[in-house]
């Protein structure tokens, strides 16, 4: 990976790791072919000069940050379609690591990001045949992105105000911003660099309201890219981060755009405004319930940046003495850092393994889908719904835990532990609000409750509901006594969630005031059963997954999902006594196997993070380089601050001196 020396303790624990690592790389990219093409492209990729930046990006300018990164985004995606004609290839997204190769390019967010995330999924799902052969067929100079939220609305889709009133005599839909808040705000690469992008907004044929509807709107002319008349269009201004995703703000003043631009797989507007309706609603969630999963995916690649960092940054500082007669330790030997860092190690593991069988869900879903059977779509939109709301929060704990885990070093930027923190945290509200989606899912819960409470049979991932409310909830000290005890707690907050919201409905009250009286507990369920599903699926698909490795392997990698369920049933101790039969004494077991877990799999931690392979040049990081050369690194990036280019700053003679000699001090 790298022709510097190697630092010598992250020499030792390589040589003291009990596993092959190299199986470890091909089981994270899903098979040694996959490994093959990631290390292909990613030594393609960065071959190029040009891609890499002479001023580190935090140096720049806002503007001078978002030209670069268009500059590199448009090289990149050159590159890769030249090199490989397969487009899936430059998708940067979805159930694969071939797009982490962005994050070596633009550290923060590159401003297409959008326009393969969304913009080209959306046509490929709600688009219909003729449209996408004309839409998606290369060439068509399109750069897209995808406007949903409005400066006054986001997750309440029936809420926004952008409006598309059809006119028979021209054939064409108006697209107009009635109000300041029902400006697009929001959507990636929308301010300079998209010159078309997803609409939403709410079609209007003849006064009626007919609701949310997808439509393909051109907002900049292709030749010149300035925005065309009845187009407002621009950047929404620095943020926490995403600082070169080209966030923008969209208006239109009565633009016509022709009724062929109307996605229309689903539903259909006709040359007389005739309306056509779909034959289901639920068709609409196909590309919202992608998007959710594949942040699962991503999710679990940002927290194992972020686990690099920090562990191999652990394995290199040593701080204090345990022994006054001893040499200072190494600080990962410190109990307390591993219990900060182990965890995201096994997050990362519980969502890769989460997603790829959310993923085979998803697909067999839409194949479902394809032949009328919605049976199972409910189901996958509740589970995306938690599973991206938990995720993202879990996730977001676990890269500042990581950045607290490297101490004052880890505020530094160039430990890129701050710019990670930035795009994770975002996760918790783009595409779906935490608090909205999580009461998406218990929408959900309610009503597989009642089914319970019915005697009717329950989807195969809510039926423990059914079993923990027929049985007594008792405590067995096991990887598979905490999943039952887990799920005997999401089964009485259910419970109580849904009688107490049934209470409120019989004093009188109407349903929208019970739910609102029973929000907190209704996400709270929903946080239940999120964690249930994680922990279920990341063990039992575990057990699948050690089958077909080596012993050693199969080894710690047990030991992480072990890790990962008894992390969580310490964390949900509260709802365990509460709900099950539980003691204080088996609490301490509990602490004391966790203990045990972090001692066994100290000596593969290093291994652990050098499996998920990540390049020091997609690290971004001075702290988490496979080399190990923490302190020259950070000198080395120091010394890249315009302010040490020269000795002397002008400011001492402008501001400086004249204040000294003027105050006396």
């Amino acid at each position: 990976m790298t022709k510097t020396k190697i630092n010598a303790d992250l020499l030792k624990e390589r040589r003291n790791c009990t596993f092959d690592v190299q199986e470890l790389i091909h089981l994270n990219d899903g098979g040694i072919h996959n490994t093959a093409k990631r290390k292909e492209i990613e030594e393609y990729v960065l071959s190029f000069d040009e891609l890499k930046d002479k001023i580190p990006e935090e140096y720049l300018s806002h503007k001078d940050r978002y030209e670069s990164a268009v500059r590199k985004g448009c090289i990149l995606i050159s590159v890769l379609q030249n090199r490989w004609k397969d487009q899936s290839t430059v998708q940067f997204s979805g159930q694969n690591n071939l797009y982490r190769i962005v994050c070596a390019v633009v550290k923060d967010m590159s401003p297409f990001m959008l326009h393969f995330g969304m913009f080209l999924p959306t046509i490929s799902s709600q688009a219909s045949p003729e449209q996408q052969a004309e839409w998606l067929r290369s060439g068509n100079n399109m750069i897209g992105t995808y406007a949903q939220t409005e400066l006054g609305h986001g997750t309440f889709l029936r809420g926004l105000e952008t409006t598309a009133t059809y006119d028979a005599t021209t054939e064409e839909f108006i697209m107009h911003s009635p109000t300041l808040t029902s400006y697009k705000w929001w959507p990636g690469g929308l301010a300079q660099t998209a010159n078309h992008c997803i609409v939403m907004a709410q079609l209007h044929i003849s006064g009626k309201n007919l609701g949310i509807h997808a439509f393909l709107v051109q907002i900049r002319d292709i030749e010149t890219h300035m925005p065309l008349p009845g187009i407002k269009v621009g950047e929404i201004g620095p943020k926490f981060g995403f600082q070169t995703a080209n966030n923008g703000f969209l208006g239109f003043n009565n633009f016509r755009i022709p009724r062929k631009n109307m996605l229309m797989k689903n539903s259909q507007v006709l040359k007389d405004g005739t309306y056509v309706k779909s034959k289901n609603d639920k068709l609409t969630y196909g590309t919202m319930v992608y998007v959710r999963v594949n942040i699962v995916t991503e999710l679990a690649f940002e927290v194992a940046r972020a686990a690099t960092i920090a562990v191999r940054y652990a394995a290199v500082r040593h701080q204090s003495k345990m022994k006054p007669e001893d040499p200072e330790p190494q600080i990962l030997d410190y109990t307390t850092q591993q219990h900060k860092l182990f965890i995201s190690i096994a997050t990362s593991h519980a969502y890769r393994t989460v997603s790829d069988w959310l993923w085979k869900t998803y697909h067999q879903v839409v194949a479902d889908m394809t032949t009328g059977n919605m049976k199972n779509l409910p189901e996958l939109h509740a589970l995306a719904c938690c599973l991206k709301a938990v995720c993202s929060s879990d996730a977001t704990t676990c890269v500042e835990q990581c950045r607290l885990a490297c101490g004052g070093h880890g505020y530094m930027t160039s430990s890129n532990l701050p710019i990670l923190y930035g795009f994770v945290s975002a996760t918790i509200t783009y595409e779906g609000e935490y608090t909205v989606m999580m009461l998406q899912t218990a929408r959900y819960l309610v009503k597989v409750y009642k089914q319970a409470y019915e005697g009717k049979s329950l989807p195969p991932n809510t039926a423990y509901i059914t079993k923990h409310l027929e049985a007594k909830n008792s405590w067995v000290d096991s990887p598979e006594g905490i999943i039952s005890g887990l799920q005997a707690v999401a089964a009485s907050i259910i419970k109580q969630t849904c009688e107490m919201l049934f209470q409120h409905i019989e004093s009188g009250k109407s349903y929208a005031d019970a739910w609102n009286l029973s929000l907190v507990q209704l996400v709270n369920a929903s946080e239940a059963h999120a964690r249930v599903v994680l922990c279920e699926m990341y063990w039992r698909e575990t057990q699948t997954i050690t089958s077909t490795v080596s012993k050693n392997l199969a080894i710690v990698l047990q030991q992480l999902a072990e890790l990962y369920l008894y992390y969580w049933a310490l964390e949900k101790r509260g709802d365990l006594l509460m709900f099950t039969t539980i003691t204080k004494e088996d609490i301490r077991k509990l602490q004391k196997r966790y203990e045990e877990l972090l001692a066994l799999i100290r000596p593969n931690a290093v291994g652990l993070v050098d499996g998920f392979d990540i390049r020091d040049e997609i690290l971004s990081s001075t702290l988490g380089a496979y080399d190990g050369r923490v302190y020259e690194r950070l000198m080395e990036e120091a010394m890249k601050s315009p302010l040490n280019s020269e000795p002397l700053n002008a400011s001492f003679h402008n501001y400086i001196k004249p204040y000294l000699f003027k105050s006396k001090i």
